[in-house]
């Protein structure tokens, strides 16, 4: 689904928005469903192979938790630019920082893409609910990853990052719409028409 999902998100609705660098930033929200599966934003820096990271509504058994996953912009594993496959550590780390609040974080890697997840829901990675509240109330959103193996006796360190803007417009829209997958539904009345 998540192939299916970037690829769909192409024809999904645009909103773009100037950033301090004259960088176009856009958000896309999947169209056609209530509520909304994903939305999609390419990062505004990076130096990792990222063409797109996701905020998706993901299946949990019988709930929805949001992970963010990031698209690599070729075939293969995720890497800083310009680093090779056979330079990657057995066990990469991350995490995420929004406005200056860390949340350390787990990665995972799938068929075609990386996982980020601070939290689990009955055994499926996801994010927590303080992350997500600090992505829906924040300004700028720092992915940082440590992928490379250091040489023996230095200290690990990060050795890539992607920045996202959390506030280009249909940012709060989109993070708002995926909040929305996961909240349980509150006051719903059900009534008998006659």
């Amino acid at each position: 689904m998540c192939t299916l999902a970037v690829a769909t998100c192409l024809s999904g609705t645009e909103v773009r928005a100037e950033t301090a660098g004259t960088e176009r930033v856009a958000w896309k929200l999947e169209q056609n469903s209530t509520p909304a599966r994903y939305a999609v934003v390419e990062p505004t820096r990076t130096n990792l192979d990222v063409a797109s990271v996701v905020l998706a509504c993901e299946n949990a058994s019988d709930r929805n938790v949001l992970q963010l996953q990031l698209y690599p912009t070729n075939e293969g594993p995720l890497l800083p630019k310009g680093a090779n496959p056979p330079q990657l550590k057995t066990a990469p780390r991350a995490e995420v920082e929004i406005d200056g609040k860390i949340f350390p974080a787990s990665l995972l890697f799938g068929d075609d893409h990386a996982v980020l997840a601070d939290g689990e829901v009955g055994g499926f990675a996801g994010l927590s609910e303080p992350l997500v509240d600090a992505m829906a109330k924040g300004k700028t959103m720092t992915l940082r990853l440590d992928l490379l193996a250091e040489p023996p006796g230095t200290k690990a360190s990060f050795d890539g990052a992607a920045v996202i803007e959390l506030r280009a417009n249909g940012g709060r829209a989109a993070i708002g719409a995926m909040q929305q997958c996961v909240s349980p539904i509150k006051n719903r009345t059900v009534g008998l028409t006659r």
